[in-house]
């Protein structure tokens, strides 16, 4: 059996905790950190943040995981179709490229994603849905199923609505 990378939901502000207590245990584990600057009323200070707030990865074989949840400041770990959720090597190793090539790196949430289905609220294709199969600045390209063909439609991103994917497709901790 190989080891795998999973991701931990932990307490707020536990992340590094986490990551120490599991690293104590001999577990590998991951808890990428961001340089940002912090104002204080009489100083400034460079310090480093967990780019992903209340996340660890670690890795571990799937039978460790029941020690992984155990260990104080874990909430539990991150869920995908009812098993815990693996995260591929290439993932964690792009993670640590690009937090090695940007110092100052911060995350942002997108509402849209490849593979989203979305509805369109305004214009000529209103109430139609689509998945999104690229997403760019203001822009999504969206794909229109129509009469057995595919029409792409790039489309502002204000012009879309996402449609809520079923329960069992969603990540979430559990």
């Amino acid at each position: 059996m190989d080891k795998k990378w999973y991701a931990v939901y932990t307490k707020p502000h536990w992340e590094k905790k986490v990551a120490e207590s599991l690293s104590s245990q001999q577990f590998i584990t991951y808890c990428p950190l961001t340089k940002t600057v912090h104002q204080w009323s009489d100083r400034k200070k460079t310090i480093y943040v967990p780019l992903f707030t209340s996340y660890v990865f670690v890795l571990a074989l799937e039978g460790q995981l029941g020690l992984v949840k155990k260990t104080k400041g874990v909430i539990n770990l991150v869920y995908w179709q009812g098993k815990p959720a693996a995260i591929r090597d290439q993932e964690i190793e792009l993670i640590r490229n690009f937090l090695n090539e940007y110092s100052h790196v911060r995350l942002g949430k997108t509402p849209f994603a490849v593979n989203d289905t979305v509805k369109i609220s305004s214009g000529s294709f209103i109430d139609q849905e689509g998945t999104i199969v690229a997403v760019k600045n203001q822009y999504a390209v969206v794909a229109l199923p129509a009469l057995g063909y595919t029409l792409y439609a790039e489309m502002e991103k204000s012009r879309l609505v996402k449609v809520a994917a079923p329960a069992s497709q969603s990540v979430k901790p559990h």
